[in-house]
């Protein structure tokens, strides 16, 4: 059985934030989220997370199924990993991951990888290592002349000959539980910092002859961390990057990925464009032969082929095949338009389904409505759904000709081919083909102004 344990306490002094470290976000999900993510994709069934600074901010982002055991005060990664003694014990014939909660580059494949050479070796500890360029700060592997591993020094504790080495120690590691149990209650916190490392584990099961190796990764970008913003931002970049890369290889058209942020869970059809500044989150999946952007914001929604979007903010909806939406149109959460439907400039949807072929073209609020299939909103039509109290719905049918400035005042019904004058206000329903005028009656009072003179007369 695979297990992990994440470490997740630390503050990020040098991030300069009000959160802990692993809640800072990469492409908008906190760090911790895709470390989880890539653990459960490895094939972990049971997570316990490490928490110290702030703990509750970040037990509340974890979903149900996960454990947590809090560190406190915090004296070394060594130290995190005594807090979950309970949960190693319970595990203690099983494989069990440590890694950090702010690598959110670390991926199920790299776990695995190192996992098949973990159970290959018979190895009571695995680590994961990558060839780096700089050696600022990194835990060093040091091995013999024969490429044995020996130990893991940290840098501020190495000699200037061993600062030299440059395979890095990425912080991420599978051990054997029982042989993890041992090396723990044996690590000292004799060094520069009187802390507990979770490095000098490789050195003491070497010691006690155990089996120990290191999986030397491919890509040495998955091993990074962030401890200030500007290594948070490379890491935003890095993750976009190969989103964007994964996707274009798919067959996704972004002809320039300027501003272009999508999501690691996003399904995108293949000749799709996505334009400049463009942003996709969540689990949304968008069809084949769209053109999404530029300036376009979409969040946990369907697309279906053939759709326009330009300009449009979309929040957890529906659009199907061949609609066409913008610019500056909003589509709010539980929305679903039809097949075909047409959405203009600054038009806002809300908890509504707009029917097949319908349109709005421009300067309209649709809000809690039902509307059928090939409805015409006048400009500036607005669906009044709110009395200062409760929230109605306006029911429109099929076919229905709303005029410009035309006020529903929920709840009312609009038939099926019923007609609206232009500027009416509509408060009571309107039966199938009819005509609804609701407005003042238009009277000239001829030669008003000359009598009341509400001009100021020119000297």
């Amino acid at each position: 059985m695979k297990c992990a344990i994440i470490l997740a306490g630390g503050k990020g002094t040098r991030m300069k934030a009000d959160c802990p470290k692993v809640m800072c976000n990469v492409i908008f999900k906190p760090m911790i989220g895709h470390v989880v993510d890539a653990v459960k994709e490895a094939g972990a069934e049971d997570i316990c997370v490490i928490t110290g600074y702030k703990h509750e901010e970040v037990e509340a982002y974890l979903s149900s199924d996960i454990k947590t055991a809090l560190q406190q005060p915090q004296l070394g990664t060594g130290h995190a990993v005594m807090q979950a003694t309970d949960f190693i014990k319970e595990h203690a014939e099983d494989d069990i991951l440590i890694l950090n909660g702010d690598g959110p580059l670390m991926d199920a494949e790299t776990i695995n990888k190192a996992y098949a050479y973990h159970k290959e070796n018979n190895n009571s500890i695995t680590l994961i290592s990558a060839l780096v360029d700089d050696t600022e700060g990194i835990g060093h592997i040091k091995r013999d002349d024969n490429g044995t591993l020996l130990r893991i020094v940290e840098h501020k504790d190495a000699t200037p000959e061993e600062k030299k080495i440059n395979e890095s120690n990425a912080g991420c590691y599978w051990f054997y539980g029982a042989d993890l149990l041992y090396a723990l209650g044996n690590i000292t916190n004799n060094n520069a910092q009187n802390e507990y490392y979770l490095t000098d584990t490789l050195e003491i099961l070497i010691s006690a002859g155990k089996n120990a190796g290191a999986y030397v990764v491919e890509n040495s970008e998955v091993i990074l961390g962030a401890n200030d913003r500007k290594q948070l931002n490379d890491l935003n970049n890095i993750m976009r990057r190969n989103i964007n890369t994964k996707l274009m290889l798919d067959g996704v058209d972004i002809p320039c990925t300027d501003g272009v942020i999508i999501g690691k869970n996003v399904k995108i059809g293949n000749s799709t464009v996505i334009m400049p500044n463009t942003i996709i989150l969540g689990d949304t999946v968008i069809g084949s032969n769209c053109t999404i952007g530029p300036n376009t914001y979409i969040d946990n929604s369907t697309v279906g082929d053939n759709v326009i979007l330009d300009n449009c903010k979309i929040l957890d909806s529906t659009v199907e095949d061949g609609v066409d939406a913008g610019p500056f149109v909003k589509v709010r959460a539980n929305s679903t338009l039809k097949k075909g439907v047409h959405i203009g400039n600054f038009v806002e949807v809300k908890n509504s389904t707009v029917g097949e072929g319908s349109k709005s073209a421009h300067l309209t609020y649709i809000g809690d409505s039902d509307v059928g299939s090939d409805v015409n909103f006048g400009c500036g039509t607005v669906t009044c759904n709110y009395d200062g109290k409760n929230k109605s719905r306006c029911k429109i049918g099929d076919g229905a000709f709303i005029g410009c400035n035309t006020n529903l005042i929920a709840p009312v019904e609009v038939g099926e081919q019923a007609y609206i004058a232009a500027g009416s206000t509509i408060t009571d329903s309107i039966p199938e083909k009819a005509l609804s005028i609701a407005r003042a009656r238009q009277v000239i009072k001829e030669g008003w102004v000359d009598i009341k003179k509400p001009y100021k007369e020119k000297k």
